[in-house]
């Protein structure tokens, strides 16, 4: 057995993050990275019950292993999406306890649910009911400014008793009023010793921690508190971060021969791939690689061909060419685009 199989499952992953991570984005990210646990944008059980479903729930063998994380809070309805989950392949469903958006407030999910142990718990129990694959909760610390951590504990307790054996724990409170949801992922503080104390508290459950993770030595420096890390807009801004992971922090042998140009090549066939088979224009999967070269000479105006709308007409390989051609500066043209 290689050391990076007596790993947890959820040593690594990568946050849910609404409009981000699709499954062009996850198939970008599975480049990167072998080990890691990829997750979906929340998907509402209103859009699988009423909507389309493989819209919804499409995704590449390569993507394993991947979570479907679901909002919302009838129980009989998250019983029905986590079978279609397994059904359609999926490693794990997770529930969220953790957007404070106003709109997800509104159908009574998300954060809000903290409020509603309870009811957590017996949506836990009926989609573990139906399924094989772990059922997870992805929570936050507390909701708006009570700080207190028997909040938390209680909640999690609850839960663990209906069965859930893992839970990722955005480290900040949700402030349900006043703040948006990105407010919220910055101005509640982080507080992660409130998260190694619920690890102590609940030794037999898998605990991750999210929240401000950004480097290697904060990942690390988790890892000696609780069993998992899950990195969220640094992985999406800065993917190539995610090249290093398997090595660094499963014990797996480092790929030499992956580098950017190879990602990148590998994007454009799955961007012709997709637009054969599904009609998929390559624009709406670049932009997921754009923090591809973040911080090497040329990033910049790499990133602007790539998400230059006036290249669209072009196919993914010219593009890839012209991203890579040293511009002509030409007086009457401000952009600096060879093709």
């Amino acid at each position: 057995m290689t050391e990076s199989l007596t790993h947890s499952p959820w040593r690594m992953s990568v946050a849910p993050m609404m409009d981000w991570t699709d499954r062009h984005c996850r198939f970008f990210h599975r480049l990167l990275t072998r080990q890691t646990l990829l997750y979906t944008e929340m998907v509402t059980t209103g859009a699988l019950i009423h909507g389309d479903v493989a819209r919804h729930l499409r995704f590449h063998a390569e993507e394993h292993p991947v979570a479907l994380q679901l909002g919302g809070s009838e129980p009989a309805d998250l019983a029905q999406c986590a079978k279609l989950a397994q059904d359609w392949g999926y490693d794990e469903v997770n529930l969220n306890c953790g957007c404070p958006s106003e709109r997800v407030q509104r159908g009574a999910f998300g954060a809000c649910l903290m409020n509603e142990k309870a009811l957590v718990a017996d949506g836990v129990k009926a989609m573990r009911d139906v399924v094989d694959i772990p059922v997870t909760v992805k929570h936050r610390i507390g909701i708006d400014k009570n700080e207190s951590y028997d909040f938390v504990r209680d909640f999690i307790g609850t839960v663990a008793d209906a069965g859930c054996e893992v839970f990722v724990v955005h480290a900040r409170n949700a402030w349900l009023k006043g703040l948006s949801p990105k407010e919220n992922r910055e101005i509640p503080p982080l507080r992660y010793d409130v998260v190694a104390q619920l690890k102590k508290d609940f030794p037999h459950l898998t605990i991750a921690i999210n929240g401000g993770i950004a480097d290697d030595a904060t990942v690390l420096a988790q890892l000696e508190h609780v069993d998992g890390v899950m990195v969220g807009r640094e992985a999406y801004h800065n993917p190539w971060w995610l090249a290093t992971w398997d090595a660094q922090f499963y014990g797996a042998e480092l790929n030499s021969d992956i580098s950017r140009e190879s990602v990148e090549e590998e994007m454009v066939r799955y961007m012709e791939r997709e637009a054969a088979e599904h009609g998929t224009h390559w624009y709406s999967i670049a932009r997921h690689m754009l923090g591809l070269r973040q911080g090497m000479p040329g990033a910049r105006r790499w990133r602007q061909v790539w998400s230059d709308h006036r290249m669209k007409q072009l196919p993914p390989h010219e593009v890839m060419q012209a991203a890579r051609t040293k511009p002509e500066r030409h007086a009457d043209s401000p952009v600096l685009v060879s093709i």
